[in-house]
């Protein structure tokens, strides 16, 4: 009889798997998965500072990675200082998004194949209430 494999195992082999795809899908247009999630982060929000990003971001990755995906996008001009502190997508930065896109899409239809709707739904509910337990008692 085969044991099943704890849930943390497949945690975090999924996010590994998730974070390598995504980072060679998206090397060509030379961002990371963390710098389109904090792209997606900045375009949810008029202006946003980089303590919110970091906050929305924190369950992704620690502080100095959060920072060089920050730089990342700052540097590769897809995301300015409108003031100190404050980030705002570009023009260049809604198309990055855009030009993405496609590519994101064919992720999500790679990595959900055979999952339906329903199973999906159950999933994230489930470690929702998982997170839920276990940060209350923190």
């Amino acid at each position: 009889m085969t044991l099943m494999k704890p849930i943390g195992y497949w945690l975090n082999r999924t996010d590994r798997a998730i974070t390598t795809y995504m980072n060679n899908t998206l090397a060509e247009f030379g961002i990371t998965r963390l710098a389109w999630q904090v792209l997606n982060v900045v375009r949810d929000g008029e202006q946003v500072t980089d303590d919110e990003v970091r906050a929305l971001l924190v369950a992704n990755a620690d502080t100095a990675e959060l920072d060089t995906a920050l730089s990342l996008v700052l540097t590769g001009g897809w995301v300015t200082r409108p003031a100190p502190e404050q980030l705002a997508l570009t023009d260049a930065g809604r198309a990055r998004l855009v030009e993405v896109g496609a590519h994101i899409n064919t992720f999500r239809e790679i990595s959900l194949a055979g999952v339906t709707d329903d199973e999906y739904r159950t999933a994230v509910s489930v470690l929702e209430r998982m997170t839920e337990n276990l940060e209350s008692r923190a």
